[in-house]
């Protein structure tokens, strides 16, 4: 669902955090890759009627379906989804987009008297809302992004350290895209990204659900979900771009397998090898998104795994929305994954 350009733009150009209702009850559904975010959102907004507000940054771009696990219009069990599809995958979509956007949607969905459920792995995305990042709005260079993407990402971090330390101090080393944008921060305004860069937190009241498993149980799931996107089409998907001019550079075509498929298409990868790498690429990013959900305030944590945890939720989430206690009792401090 769309949201409506006034209202973005309004929050995109004036004080977004000052806009924005005061005590609003917001629902955050996180978790690591497969562990049942969707799900979960889904049964949740409708239990307790509300519309899912999407923090995944795979799933803003249309036609990019089958290997970013979008959920479908069935899924969505008719269920107001608000960005996704919102962009072509020839387009470009930045941090300080999203958060004009995303804040838009919660306060649309508020107005009508529904609850904002916030949901998605993209642990950046999820914290800069959360922490209500205020990020530098710098035009895209893309032929300096091109000259960039050509180094290693150990000579870009080496780079990023030199300009703006503080950044570089959080950065993950390895994440050549987040290095490329601090760097061209800093080349196009002459100011390091911390500098420049601030959190005014929005004012809204936050419940943190939090999805984790065992990775002994988590891993077989993503490797067995790899698999079956593959055979339900990923291929011709990839050669669907292909036709609309995506390429492998722009940066849609960073979510995990996708340049991978592109080169089983174009004959560089033979199928098999290109599963068992996009198989070991999500594992890593799982231990990324663990990561950075250690950094994140309170979160109610929960196995999904366990057969009934849905409904322990559910309850938890109607207590929270409907105000029948005064005082939550003091959730679990987030802790990433189960196992380390």
């Amino acid at each position: 669902m769309d949201i409506p350009l006034s209202v973005a733009t309004a929050l995109r150009h004036n004080n977004a955090i000052g806009d924005l209702t005061c005590g609003l009850r917001v629902v955050v559904v996180l978790g690591s890759t497969a562990t049942g975010k969707t799900a979960l959102s889904i049964a949740l907004a409708r239990h307790l009627g509300g519309e899912i507000v999407n923090a995944d940054s795979r799933y803003l771009y249309r036609g990019m379906d089958i290997g970013t696990a979008k959920p479908t219009e069935h899924e969505r069990d008719g269920i107001p989804h608000h960005l996704i599809d919102i962009r072509e995958p020839t387009e470009s979509y930045g941090l300080s987009t999203f958060l004009a956007d995303a804040f838009a949607a919660i306060e649309e969905v508020g107005r009508r008297g529904k609850v904002p459920f916030v949901a998605g792995g993209t642990p950046q995305y999820l914290r800069a809302l959360i922490e209500g990042w205020q990020v530098p709005e710098v035009e895209p260079d893309w032929e300096l992004r091109q000259r960039l993407e050509q180094q290693p990402a150990s000579e870009l971090f080496a780079r990023l350290r030199q300009i703006d330390p503080e950044t570089a101090s959080q950065a993950d080393p390895a994440n050549k895209r987040r290095l490329i944008r601090a760097i061209e921060v800093y080349e196009r305004t002459g100011q390091p990204l911390s500098a420049i860069a601030g959190q005014s937190p929005p004012p809204y009241q936050f419940f943190i659900v939090g999805l984790r498993q065992e990775r002994g149980i988590l891993y077989p799931r993503i490797d067995q979900r790899v698999r079956d996107m593959y055979d339900e089409g990923w291929l011709d998907e990839v050669r669907r771009l292909r036709e609309l001019r995506v390429t492998r550079e722009m940066p849609s075509m960073t979510a995990h397998g996708y340049r991978e498929a592109l080169d089983v298409v174009e004959g560089r990868l033979k199928m098999e090898e290109a599963i068992r790498q996009t198989q070991a690429m999500i594992h890593r990013y799982v231990r990324h998104q663990s990561t950075w959900f250690r950094k994140f305030p309170s979160i109610h944590w929960y196995d999904s795994s366990i057969r009934d945890y849905e409904q322990q939720v559910i309850a938890s989430v109607r207590a929270f929305v409907s105000s029948s206690v005064e005082r939550q009792e003091e959730p679990e401090r987030s802790q990433g994954s189960v196992s380390h």
